[in-house]
C-alpha cells in the first residue's frame, strides 16, 4: 500500500471516531435527569371563598352527667387515674355525638383557601407548558369536599384547643384523634356550610439559581390557552406564563406512539414527598425520577390511545412529562389504577397520554414548540459534559449563563466543570495533544514524500535488495 493510500485511511479513520464520539444516540437516566430536570414546573391551582358554617354547641347538662357519672367509678382515683376517666367521656362522647352536640343558629365566617397541586412542562422558551386539565379544572363535588375538610378542621382544631383548656388537661394523640373524628361526623351531619366569592387561580412555581449558588423558588400567574376534559376526556391543558425568555424546555417527540417495551422516565411532584415532614421545604421543588418500561397501549372508552407503563407515578405526579432514552417527551402522566377493595392507587399500573394528543391541542391553538436557545446550548454543554469533554462543555454552559442567568442547575454543571479542567481530567486537551503530534508526524511524512522522492526511492532500492538477498539464501 502506497504512503498517500495509508494517509487517507488514517484520515477516514480519524473521521469517523471523531463522529462516533460526538455522535448522539441513547442518553443514560443521570443525563436525561439533567437536560429535563430545568424544565418540569410544579402546577398550583388556588381556590378560595368566604366559608360560613354553623357553630355546635354542646349540651352542658348532659357532659357534666357524663363527667360526674365517670368520676363516681372511682373517687378515691387508685384505680382509675385521671386520663383514664378522660379517655371514657371521650369514647362515650365518640359513640353519641348526638346526645351532646347540636347546632346553632349562628354562623362562624372563615376565609378559606385550597390547594391543587400537580406537574408540568415547559415546551418553548417564551413560557408555553403542558399539564393535564384535571391539574386546573375541578368539579364542584371535589372543590366543596375539599372547603368542608379544611373548614371543619380549623373549627374542630379551636374545640379541641377549648376543652383541653376547660378540662386543664393535655389529650393524648389517640384522645385527640378520638375527639377529631367526633367533632368530623358531627360537623358533617349536623351543620351546613356555605360558599361565597368563589375564586380560582393558577400559578407555577419553577427553580431559579443565583450568583451565590443558592436558588429561589419563582412564582409566576398562567393563563390557560387550550384545554380538553378531565378522564375520561382528552385530560390536556396548553397553559401561558408571559413575559418569559430563553426558558428551560423539553423537546416533544415527533414518534406519534412509543413502543411496547421501551424505556421511559417520569418526571412529577408526588404528594407522598412533598407532605413528607422529613424533609426541608425548599427541597419540595426538585421533581421526582421515577423509571420503568411501556407495559402496553391500550385504548380510553373514548377510543383514543393511551401508554401504560410500570414506572411509580402517584397524585400530584399528574400532567408529568414521561420522556423516552433520548430525552424526548412521549407522553403525559394522567392516572393510576385503583386497588381492588382498598381504594388505594396500584403501583406499576399507570397510564399517559400520549404526545400525539397532546400535540392537537398545541395545533389547534397555532403554537409552534420549540426548543429555547438556552436549552439547546445547555444539552449541547451537557453532551460534552458527560463525554468529559470539560473545556467543550464550559463554553457551552458560558453562553447560556448570558441568556439566562438562573437557569437551574447551571452553577453546578459551571463550577463542576471548572473543577476538573483544573484535575486535568479533560479529555480534550489530551485528543488536542494527540492530534498534534498527529499532524506533526504526517507533516514529516508528506515532506519527505513530495520534497524527498529520490531519497525516498533509494531506501525502497536498500529494501528491495535486501529483500531479494534474503530470497537468494
Amino acid at each position: 500500500m502506497s504512503l498517500r493510500k495509508i494517509f487517507i485511511t488514517i484520515i477516514c479513520q480519524l473521521v469517523f471516531a471523531t463522529g462516533f464520539v460526538f455522535g448522539q444516540g441513547s442518553i443514560n437516566a443521570e443525563e436525561n435527569y439533567a437536560r429535563n430536570r430545568p424544565g418540569v414546573v410544579k402546577v398550583q391551582t388556588e381556590f378560595s371563598a368566604n366559608v360560613y358554617v354553623n357553630k355546635v354547641q354542646m349540651n352542658q347538662s348532659r357532659f357534666r352527667e357524663l363527667v360526674d357519672s365517670v368520676k363516681k367509678l372511682d373517687t378515691t382515683g387508685l384505680i382509675l387515674k385521671p386520663e383514664v376517666k378522660l379517655d371514657i367521656v371521650l369514647r362515650v362522647l365518640y359513640r353519641s355525638p348526638f346526645r351532646f352536640f347540636s347546632p346553632t343558629s349562628e354562623y362562624l365566617r372563615q376565609t378559606h383557601r385550597i390547594v391543587s397541586t400537580g406537574t408540568g412542562f415547559f415546551i418553548s422558551g417564551d413560557g408555553y407548558l403542558v399539564t393535564n386539565c384535571h391539574v386546573i379544572d375541578r368539579d364542584s363535588a371535589y372543590i366543596r369536599k375539599k372547603f368542608i375538610l379544611s373548614t371543619f378542621q380549623e373549627a374542630t382544631d379551636a374545640n379541641i384547643r377549648a376543652l383541653q383548656n376547660s378540662w386543664e388537661m393535655s389529650l393524648s394523640e389517640e384522645q385527640r384523634n378520638l375527639l377529631y373524628n367526633t367533632y368530623v361526623v358531627i360537623y358533617s351531619q349536623v351543620s351546613t356550610m356555605i360558599l361565597f366569592n368563589l375564586e380560582k387561580k393558577i400559578y407555577v412555581e419553577y427553580r431559579a439559581d443565583q450568583d451565590d449558588s443558592s436558588s429561589v423558588i419563582v412564582t409566576k400567574p398562567v393563563r390557560v390557552i387550550n384545554k380538553g376534559k378531565p378522564m375520561p376526556g382528552k385530560d390536556v391543558a396548553l397553559l401561558k406564563v408571559d413575559s418569559l425568555t430563553n426558558m428551560p424546555s423539553l423537546l416533544l417527540s415527533k414518534d406519534p406512539m412509543a413502543q411496547v417495551g421501551s424505556q421511559v422516565y417520569v418526571y412529577g411532584y408526588p404528594g407522598f414527598v412533598e407532605n413528607n415532614s422529613f424533609l426541608a421545604p425548599s427541597s419540595v421543588i426538585e421533581p421526582t425520577l421515577t423509571t420503568g418500561i411501556i407495559s402496553g397501549i391500550k385504548k380510553s372508552i373514548g377510543g383514543w390511545p393511551v401508554i401504560q407503563m410500570d414506572a411509580t407515578i402517584s397524585y400530584g405526579s399528574s400532567g408529568g412529562p414521561v420522556c423516552n432514552q433520548q430525552g424526548e417527551v412521549i407522553g403525559l402522566a394522567t392516572f393510576g389504577s385503583l386497588g381492588q377493595g382498598n381504594g388505594e392507587l396500584a403501583s406499576g399500573f399507570n397510564f399517559a397520554i400520549p404526545v400525539s394528543v397532546v400535540q392537537e391541542y398545541i395545533d389547534s391553538a397555532k403554537i409552534k414548540p420549540v426548543m429555547s436557545t438556552a436549552s439547546a446550548l445547555f444539552n449541547e454543554g451537557l453532551t460534552m459534559y458527560y463525554k468529559e469533554y470539560y473545556r467543550n462543555a464550559l463554553r457551552k454552559f458560558d453562553a447560556v449563563k448570558k441568556l439566562n442567568p438562573g437557569y437551574p442547575q447551571l452553577n453546578l454543571y459551571l463550577s463542576n466543570s471548572k473543577n476538573r479542567i483544573d484535575a486535568g481530567a479533560d479529555k480534550q486537551s489530551i485528543l488536542f495533544k494527540a492530534i498534534l503530534i498527529f499532524a506533526l508526524v504526517m507533516i514529516i511524512v508528506i515532506c519527505a514524500y513530495f520534497f524527498y522522492p529520490k531519497w525516498i526511492e533509494k531506501l525502497r532500492e536498500i529494501y528491495y535488495s535486501k529483500k531479494q538477498e534474503k530470497a537468494k539464501d
